[in-house]
């Protein structure tokens, strides 16, 4: 599993272990039944406190992506395809949006930019 931690983000560290792991099950890299490395194991590699990882380990138990099984470890669950859909859903809304404020600070007009949307999405 391949995490890479950016220290210099504003964004807080478990968040960013959150937001990588939702990608890998998302994106079909991490599959139902996978085994996540041990807390112990993700802290000492990626250097990092096991508390930070163990608080991204229960958001994301808490969202319904994972499920601990006290001794054995942290196994990705069988994917509510509602919940992938709704996270694949919110990345594009996400990405819209920076889009939109980018033509914004461009001094574009909201007719501007949903022409320019529209052209694109008829290629």
């Amino acid at each position: 599993m391949k995490i890479i931690i950016n220290n210099s983000s504003m964004q807080p560290i478990y968040e960013q272990l959150i937001e990588q792991i939702k990608t890998m099950i998302i994106h079909g890299e991490l599959k139902e039944n996978d085994n996540l490395p041990s807390v112990r194991s993700l802290s000492k590699e990626l250097k990092i406190s096991a508390l930070t990882v163990k608080k991204a380990y229960d958001n994301l138990e808490s969202e319904g992506f994972v499920s601990t099984i006290h001794g054995k470890g942290t196994y990705v669950k069988g994917a509510n395809q509602e919940i992938l859909k709704e996270e694949q859903r919110k990345e594009v809304e996400t990405d819209l949006e920076m889009a939109i404020q980018k033509g914004r600070r461009c001094n574009m007009s909201d007719e501007e930019i949903s022409e320019l949307f529209h052209l694109i999405m008829e290629e």
